[in-house]
């Protein structure tokens, strides 16, 4: 396995998880849960010809995660009721754009 992969499915799936259980511990399964639900801003793939290409940066190309879809998850932060879906999609935002310096 490469350290590309290693690092982004870590950021998806063992990062999130530290976050939800040392930051919200007592609700820690449901915020595991937002993170983990944040992945389905991955659909915006099924738009694309081809589907997945390899190489191809994701950030900017597909709408979902576009400067301005990223935009609008930042502002998400600063309201309480949308403040952890939108740091999941961030996350999610940071560990693509991961994949375009690798």
């Amino acid at each position: 396995m490469t350290l590309k992969i290693l690092i982004h499915y870590g950021l998806h799936f063992i990062v999130p998880l530290y976050i939800a259980f040392f930051f919200y511990r007592k609700k820690w399964k449901l915020v595991y849960f937002i993170f983990l639900a944040s992945m389905l801003v991955d659909l915006d793939h099924l738009l694309a010809t081809p589907i997945f290409e390899e190489f191809r940066c994701s950030i900017n190309f597909h709408p979902l995660h576009s400067y301005i879809a990223i935009a609008f998850y930042f502002l998400g932060t600063f309201f309480k009721k949308t403040r952890i879906l939108s740091f999941a999609l961030l996350l999610h935002m940071f560990t693509d754009y991961l994949d375009c310096l690798l």
